[in-house]
């Protein structure tokens, strides 16, 4: 049997989260257009992220994909750690540093296991990971325990209530005749990596239990309102069809709350 760690491991190995749709080659000018369409759709990304706050911190990020946002920090001055499950994101994130002249401590790390000291930075930062690894409590956790008392953590988890669940549910489970999978079940399945995870927003705030103070909003995203590729497991005449014809302005006015996106920052 697969252990469910290496499950997801080996997904995120085949393809880093939007290589296959947004980097056409791994060079500067590769880089530069996947990090301009990744924020040209996640414009949220900058103003929760805070790049200029983290100058002169100790940051970690958990989870750095491609390296965009990791680039952000290092430009914005910040004493830089990141680790991915995978080695191909570290590898993608080296070799984006090298092209920029940029420094940061690389490696291949479990979120569960956070492999430095205790009490170690400033601010810790994950963009759409944690809800990836089998025990994202656990991850949580060590989380707290590496940031210094006073230090933040600033984590996007997706969110159980979206309309990215609810047209997976639509898909997966009713057109399918099997109306009793749970929307749990459908992220695990179907959405992207093997056990996926989405929280409301009562279930992300127990798993912050311990902080001292958490603030969550939802974000309705480019997902939700179909405005982009699909992720790596999606496509289909059915999908192109419902891009044409999806009602977006009347879903940004009536269903605001119902986005895949929890941003949550918590303090120590």
């Amino acid at each position: 049997m697969t252990n469910p760690l290496d499950a997801v491991r080996d997904f995120w190995n085949a393809a880093s989260c939007g290589e296959a749709l947004y980097l056409s080659a791994p060079d500067r000018a590769g880089y530069e257009a996947e990090a301009r369409e990744r924020y040209r759709l996640e414009p949220e990304i900058a103003g929760f992220a805070d790049f200029a706050s983290a100058s002169g911190k100790r940051v970690l990020e958990i989870g750095v994909g491609l390296g965009a946002d990791h680039q952000r920090f290092a430009e914005s001055g910040a004493d830089l750690c990141g680790i991915d499950l995978t080695e191909r994101a570290v590898e993608h994130t080296a070799r984006r540093f090298a092209v920029y002249g940029l420094e940061s401590q690389l490696s291949v790390g479990n979120a569960e296991r956070l492999g430095f000291p205790s009490e170690s930075f400033d601010l810790v930062y994950s963009w759409g990971v944690l809800h990836h690894t089998p025990d994202t409590q656990r991850a949580i956790n060590d989380v707290q325990r590496v940031l210094r008392p006073g230090g933040v953590a600033r984590i996007m988890m997706y969110h159980k209530w979206s309309l990215v669940g609810f047209m997976l549910w639509t898909r997966y489970a009713l057109l399918r005749l099997r109306p009793w999978l749970s929307l749990d079940a459908i992220y695990s399945q179907y959405l992207e990596s093997p056990g996926t995870k989405a929280y409301s927003v009562t279930q992300a705030r127990h798993l912050f239990r311990d902080w001292r103070n958490t603030s969550i909003r939802t974000v309705l995203t480019h997902t939700d309102l179909l405005e982009s590729l699909s992720g790596q497991r999606h496509g289909g005449m059915a999908l192109t069809l419902a891009r044409r014809l999806w009602p977006r302005a009347t879903l940004k006015r009536l269903a605001p709350r119902f986005g895949l996106y929890l941003l949550i920052e918590a303090h120590k």
